[in-house]
């Protein structure tokens, strides 16, 4: 079986930042804040990592967002706000998805076991597959304007310009990890792959969790059709992956509930202006 590996931006994150004397917001180490230009391996371990580590930065620059910035700053980084809220939304209603979309197969194959009838089954689920993609596609294209404009932006605030590339990164790299090719025969890549930094590598790699349910899926389907099925562990994938999916879905709640204290704090300023 052919491997797959996923290359993007790794985030450059320390495992514990410690909170920020606001006297010395001048001369913050905003290297601490930016992201790594090297190309890693997306990994489910390596992104709730990362997501441990974006709720942490979140704490820990609360105190950077001063009453002293000027107005206009402090609206130009809530308006960013709202959007990057927006785009943790919508990943985690990816997640959601995929997890009611698991167990559903899960719930199909303890009843029905290798019968044909299980078929329809996987079909549905690389149906949901392909819409998923549309709505990663959609939401990395949300994500590539608002760093465009957040790297253009001369109102935009030092730090949170810095902290939102981070979280763009994170963000990005969760739904690259969700865009694997939904098809193991054919192995194409979706219109995601034109929308970040990232190319299948057929040695050397290792399948993350979603793209191991779709080989398993899609080679149990060609059995299935060839009434050659046997045991397979398509189910112990399945749990793989709902694992990683509530992992992931904890880490988004984190990062979630800092985006929404990091926009209160803004709101704060501005109404004390």
């Amino acid at each position: 079986m052919a491997t797959l590996q996923i290359h993007s931006r790794s985030i450059s994150l320390p495992a514990r930042l410690h909170p920020v004397n606001p006297t010395s917001f001048d001369q913050v180490d905003l290297q601490k804040l930016q992201v790594s230009k090297t190309a890693v391996q997306v990994t489910s371990e390596g992104i709730q990592s990362g997501l441990l580590g974006l709720a942490e930065l979140y704490n820990s620059v609360q105190e950077l967002a001063q009453p002293r910035r000027d107005v206009k700053t402090i609206e130009e980084s809530l308006s960013g706000s709202v959007e990057l809220l927006d785009s943790c939304t919508a990943v985690r209603e990816l997640f959601q998805m995929i997890r009611e979309n698991v167990q559903a197969l899960q719930s199909a194959l303890r009843r029905k076991g290798l019968d044909s009838s299980v078929q329809s089954d996987i079909s549905s689920y690389f149906c949901f597959r392909k819409k998923m993609n549309k709505s990663v596609a959609k939401t990395l294209k949300a994500l590539k304007n608002f760093e465009s404009r957040n790297g253009n932006s001369g109102s935009f605030d030092n730090v949170f310009r810095e902290v939102a590339g981070v979280t763009v990164a994170v963000f990005r790299s969760i739904l690259v990890f969700l865009s694997s090719p939904t098809s193991a025969r054919s192995g194409r890549w979706s219109l995601v792959s034109r929308l970040v930094v990232a190319k299948p590598v057929a040695e050397n790699g290792a399948v993350n969790e979603v793209g191991s349910v779709d080989f398993a899926l899609s080679s149990l389907q060609g059995k299935l059709r060839s009434n050659g099925a046997k045991a397979v562990d398509v189910q112990k994938r399945l749990q793989n992956l709902e694992a990683v999916v509530e992992g992931f879905e904890g880490g988004l709640e984190r990062v979630f509930r800092q985006l929404v204290q990091s926009r209160v704090t803004l709101l704060n300023i501005l109404t004390d202006h």
